[in-house]
C-alpha cells in the first residue's frame, strides 16, 4: 500500500463519527421519594430497623401477655418483694373527723394480698369513697411496709327531711348518713321529696338577701315548684315559682323588713305569690275558732 492510499485510509477514519450508546440509569420511584424526603437514607433505613425491632418486641410482649408468662413473674417478683420485707404493716390515715377511722383500717386492709407491689390502690379508694362522708380520698404507698390514706371529707349543711327521715346533708345535697330525731345539730332543715337535689339553687336564692339568710332555719320545696321559708322568729315566707321571680320576691321582703321590721311582729305567715301585692297572716285571737 502506497503512502497516499495510507493518507487516504486515515482521513476516512478520522472523518468517520464514532458510534457510541448512551447509558441510561434508571431511577425507581422509592429512589425519588427519598430523594424528596428531608431525611437522609441512612436514616430512613435506621428508622426502619428500630420499627422492626419495635414490633418484634410487642409480639413478644403479647404472646408473653396471652401465656400468662406476666402474671406469673409479676407474681414472683411481688412474693419476693413480701419476702423481703415490703409488705403492708401499717396504715396512716388523716383528714379524719367524723369518719370511724376503724372503718377506714379495715377497707384499706381488706385486700388478701399484702405485698406492697400487689396492692391495688385504685380499688382501694373506689371502697372508700363508698362512703357519704368522704368526699375525696388519696392512698399512696411509703416503702417498706406503709399505706397513706389522705382523706377529704364532707362538710354538714343542712338536716333533709322527707317521708318521716333524717338525713345530714352537704352543701350540694349530697346524703352523709340518716340521724334521729335526738341528733338532729343546729343546721337549717330542707323538707320535700328530692328537695335535697335542689340545695344548690336555694344558696344562690339566699345569697340574693344576704341579711336575711341568717335567719332562715328552714325551706319546704313545696309540689316540686317553688319555696316556703321559714324564720328563727317563727315566721313563714311563701315564694313564688321560678328562679327570677322568687329572687325578686325575697329581695323585696329583705327591703320592707328593713325600712318596717315585719319579722317578729308576731305574723304566722307572709304570702308573695301574687306578684301586684302580699297577703299576711296573723295568729288567732283568743276566742275565735280555728279554721277548717
Amino acid at each position: 500500500m502506497t503512502a497516499a492510499s495510507i493518507r487516504q485510509t486515515n482521513k476516512k477514519a478520522r472523518g468517520r463519527p464514532k458510534s457510541s450508546k448512551a447509558k441510561v440509569r434508571h431511577v425507581s420511584i422509592f429512589d425519588k421519594i427519598l430523594r424528596a424526603m428531608p431525611v437522609t437514607e441512612a436514616q430512613v433505613q435506621k428508622g426502619l430497623t428500630w420499627g422492626l425491632v419495635g414490633v418484634f418486641v410487642l409480639g413478644a410482649y403479647s404472646v408473653a401477655h396471652y401465656t400468662g408468662i406476666i402474671d406469673r413473674v409479676s407474681s414472683q417478683i411481688a412474693a419476693t418483694v413480701g419476702a423481703a420485707g415490703f409488705e403492708v404493716k401499717r396504715v396512716e390515715v388523716t383528714g379524719v373527723n367524723r369518719i370511724d377511722e376503724l372503718k377506714v383500717y379495715e377497707i384499706t386492709l381488706a385486700q388478701k394480698d399484702r405485698s406492697m407491689m400487689q396492692v391495688d390502690i385504685d380499688q382501694v379508694r373506689t371502697d372508700l369513697m363508698d362512703n357519704g362522708w368522704i368526699k375525696d380520698a388519696r392512698i399512696s404507698r411509703r416503702l417498706p411496709d406503709t399505706l397513706v390514706v389522705d382523706i377529704i371529707e364532707r362538710e354538714p349543711a343542712a338536716v333533709w327531711q322527707r317521708d318521716g327521715q333524717l338525713s345530714l346533708i352537704d352543701k350540694t345535697g349530697y346524703p352523709l348518713e340518716q340521724i334521729s330525731k335526738e341528733e338532729i345539730p343546729d343546721l337549717p332543715i330542707i323538707v320535700g321529696k328530692k328537695a335535697n337535689e335542689k340545695v344548690p339553687e336555694l344558696t344562690k336564692l339566699l345569697n340574693h338577701a344576704p341579711a336575711l339568710s341568717p335567719m332562715v332555719t328552714g325551706a319546704t320545696w313545696i309540689g316540686n315548684r317553688r319555696w316556703n321559708l321559714e324564720f328563727d322568729s317563727g315566721e313563714t315566707l311563701a315564694l313564688p315559682e321560678g328562679k327570677e321571680t322568687a329572687a325578686a320576691a325575697l329581695l323585696n321582703f329583705a327591703r320592707m323588713d328593713g325600712v318596717n321590721r315585719l319579722l317578729g311582729r308576731g305574723v304566722l305567715h307572709f304570702d308573695l305569690r301574687d306578684s301586684e301585692r302580699a297577703y299576711l297572716r296573723m295568729p288567732p285571737k283568743e276566742g275565735d275558732e280555728p279554721e277548717g
